[in-house]
């Protein structure tokens, strides 16, 4: 029926002015308000940068089949099987053994009950394919097993590129998995995208070696260079310690050479391992490796038990903060590569912002005249109810402080024709049941009732459609979507409650009146 109960009204008061406050709120301080919340602009409308990262998952592989190498080598060590030129070749492990022992070394790859060592579970694994022709074995990764290692470097990659960004302050980044090996990085609003693609371009793999003239160390050495010079030296390829075991790093200035460092604590583990190794290492240089490059190489001058150390190697307080930033994050679990970046300056936003405005503002003004021609006093209260709409749909978007963008703008604007077609159903319907009913309290209840199916109906179909554009579509397509949904629940809310309020108190205060519509 028309009639409304007290509790309802003030209900439905309530919950509208409580949406319209928040709403309200985008466009006023609040940050002495209880709910301090806003809307934020999306890339399209606050500028910022766009970034698309590929992972190059190389060398995971590599370092996943080098240690499968050292796994059968030991072994066929361990069953005193002789064996001849392991090697990885072509991402694949090669070996070659006598005749006599295939079968024994063919069940440690196949047999699914074989227990004959202690190797056996990491081997056995859907992770790779076992060609064996003649008295060669091949092991390479299988589909499955690619995919796999795709799946959890991106899974990696994001948590720490998330942690990089986050640290660097940007607004509300968009950070999403495109594919199996890409990601995709929206920073609004960043005023400097270059720092951001040296800290999302960079590994940040650390490691502690000790340097060597002893080309023959029984861990093999490799020469590498020093940052940002031609100055190289012998590096051992053992690793004294790696950035698992930092748990925190800072940028500081040293006081006694008044240089800008990265100190570091380390862990319990780390602790132990690097005091060892500065015990033993007096006198030795300790190279200190970033990514492959040598950012210091200090010589031991004592033992370092507790724990805490300095990276030095003439940093700037930026280059510091950024690299500190980095080994806190923790490593990336493979390069990335930036195969796509681009730029949305804050004026071209500002015009996009005011293009959408402007697009609101005719839209609605257009509306609010054809309702008030066309249904009069009811047209009026439909414009009203359009208003409260739009309020509704901002305070809820307020509220979760969601990411406006120029599509977004598009749903709103959308809403406005949704709301408005909602309300022509039912005067339309109204006008009908007028024909063939003389009170107009039973006409006009008839009409909402009547209208009400053709309304969801029309409404769940367009929210199945926003459905699907939210969960098949990335970026701004999202955006669309969210303001449709949301849009929808707000206009069946405004037309069935606040239009319907509206209309029941004129109704039945001048029910008496031959032809209300």
């Amino acid at each position: 029926m028309l009639y409304f109960s007290k509790i309802r009204i003030t209900l439905i008061t309530l919950v509208s002015l409580f949406f319209i406050l928040i709403a309200i709120s985008n466009f006023l301080d609040t940050k002495n308000f209880t709910i301090n919340k806003k809307i934020n602009l999306g890339l399209d409308l606050q500028g910022g940068s766009y970034l698309l990262l590929e992972i190059d998952n190389e060398p995971i592989q590599i370092q996943k089949l080098q240690n499968r190498t050292t796994l059968i080598r030991n072994y066929l060590k361990s069953q005193n099987i002789n064996f001849i030129d392991l090697r990885i070749e072509n991402k694949s492990i090669l070996f070659s053994i006598n005749e006599n022992d295939i079968d024994k070394v063919k069940n440690f790859f196949i047999d699914k009950e074989s227990e004959i060592n202690p190797y056996y579970n990491q081997y056995k694994s859907h992770q790779f394919d076992l060609t064996i022709l003649a008295n060669e074995f091949k092991l390479e990764f299988s589909k499955y097993g690619i995919v796999e290692i795709k799946n959890s470097s991106q899974d990696q990659a994001i948590e720490i590129v998330r942690r990089r960004v986050d640290e660097v302050g940007t607004n509300e980044p968009n950070i999403l998995k495109r594919g199996n090996d890409r990601i995709l990085v929206e920073l609004p609003g960043l005023d400097d995208p270059m720092r951001i693609k040296s800290l999302l371009g960079k590994t940040a793999n650390l490691t502690f070696r000790f340097v060597t003239q002893n080309k023959e160390d029984s861990f093999g050495v490799e020469k590498l260079y020093f940052e940002g010079s031609e100055n190289e030296a012998l590096v051992s390829k053992r690793i004294i310690l790696s950035g698992e075991n930092l748990l925190d790093a800072q940028p500081q200035m040293n006081n006694q050479t008044n240089e800008t460092v990265v100190s570091f604590t380390l862990d319990r583990v780390g602790a132990k391992r690097f005091g060892k190794a500065t015990r033993s290492g007096i006198g030795k240089q300790l190279a200190i490796v970033l990514d492959g490059k040598i950012v210091s190489a200090p010589v031991i001058r004592d033992t370092i038990a507790s724990g805490n150390g300095q990276i030095s190697g003439n940093f700037t307080f930026q280059s510091a903060t950024d690299l500190a930033l980095l080994l806190r994050s923790g490593a990336l679990p493979a390069p990335l590569n930036i195969i796509e970046e681009r730029t949305v300056g804050p004026d071209l936003g500002q015009d996009s912002i005011n293009s959408g405005i402007i697009a609101l503002i005719i839209g609605f003004v257009l509306v609010i005249i054809f309702m008030l021609i066309k249904y009069k006093i009811f047209g009026l209260i439909a414009n009203i109810t359009l208003l409260v709409n739009l309020f509704l749909l901002l305070g809820i978007l307020t509220l979760f402080e969601a990411t406006l963008t120029l599509p977004g703008i598009a749903g709103i604007i959308l809403t406005v024709g949704m709301a408005v077609d909602a309300n022509v159903l039912i005067f339309e319907r109204i006008k009908e049941e007028n024909k063939n009913e003389k009170n107009n309290l039973i006409a006009f209840d008839t009409g909402y009732i009547k209208s009400r199916t053709a309304i969801i109906d029309a409404n769940i179909t367009t929210l199945i459609a926003a459905i699907i554009l939210f969960f098949m579509g990335s970026g701004p397509i999202k955006g669309f979507s969210v303001t449709l949904a949301v849009g929808i629940f707000t206009t069946l809310f405004s037309v069935y409650f606040i239009a319907r309020l509206l209309t029941g108190l004129y109704v039945v205060k001048n029910k008496e009146k031959v032809n209300l519509i």
